[in-house]
């Protein structure tokens, strides 16, 4: 019988909410047979979920997604599958990530404060929102002090009110460069949902037949914000390229909606992906 994988979950080394290992256990009881944790620009959580994969029985995939640039499209999501996350060169790309990310955060929260000061109410401390993100800052850390705080209802509530109005700016990789280092440390590169770069299918298959002649070697068919026309859509971009398809619930645990394995209930990645996938890994010579 087809056994289950998801190939997009985040970790609390960045924006979700979760350990590795608690993210394991939940697969485990999910049945699933295997998963990719692939946090924002992080590595940090892999060598933990790999162990708690081997002693509960879940095949973990080493992954990352990287924060992309491709022309003016900023944002884009760049998953690396199989990836050797323990090169150095490209841990200390990340560091710099982080700092620069941290940075970011400091800057938002001084934003926010300003903010709540004209609003007459109180503040909230770059580190507190540090403590809660365990070192690995992302917007959603700042929301739940946000939140804990009084200051908002709820994740969307504090977008809306503090998050997007005091927005800094992020870092991106160049997409050529990010394609080039997934390759560089042996792994399988993909875009992930790709309906979050543009909801136009025209300019969208542009795009990537584009990135497709740079050397992207998946496309993420399977994931949340697609309905089953995007998928069927997906799917036959994919096949036309010859790219490997993959799917995952992006899950990051603050999501009222989303679970790991099913997503928002209708998905469903076999484990047959996975094999396609590890089937472009370069051969050890």
């Amino acid at each position: 019988m087809e056994r289950y994988i998801d190939l997009h979950i985040h970790s609390c080394h960045s924006d979700g909410l979760h350990t590795p290992t608690e993210l394991v256990e939940m697969a485990a009881a999910k049945g699933l047979k295997a998963i990719a944790i692939a946090d924002h620009d992080s590595v940090a959580g892999i060598d933990e979920a790999v162990e708690a994969g081997n002693r509960l029985g879940v095949e973990v995939i080493p992954a990352v997604e990287l924060s992309v640039e491709f022309k003016h499209y900023h944002d884009v999501h760049l998953l690396g599958y199989c990836i050797d996350h323990n090169d150095t060169d490209f841990q200390e790309k990340l560091a710099e990530f982080r700092r620069r990310r941290n940075a970011r955060g400091e800057a938002i929260v001084e934003r926010i404060n300003g903010r709540l000061s004209s609003e007459k109410k109180g503040s909230i401390s770059y580190e507190e929102v540090l403590a809660a993100a365990d070192g690995a800052l992302g917007r959603p850390h700042i929301a739940r002090i946000l939140i804990d705080k009084g200051f908002a209802r709820n994740l969307q509530d504090a977008f809306r009110k503090y998050l997007d109005p005091c927005n800094v700016p992020k870092l991106y990789f160049p997409m050529a460069d990010a394609l080039a280092e997934i390759r560089r440390i042996k792994g399988v590169s993909v875009l992930a949902h790709p309906p979050s770069i543009t909801e136009d299918r025209t300019t969208l298959r542009n795009i990537i037949h584009e990135l497709a002649a740079m050397g992207l070697d998946g496309l993420e068919v399977f994931n949340n914000m697609c309905y089953n026309d995007d998928m069927i859509f997906f799917e036959s971009v994919a096949m036309q390229l010859e790219l490997v398809m993959t799917g995952g619930s992006d899950f990051h645990g603050f999501e009222d909606d989303i679970e790991i394995g099913v997503g928002r209930g209708g998905l469903a990645v076999a484990y047959h992906r996975l094999v396609a996938l590890k089937k472009l890994l370069p051969t050890s010579t």
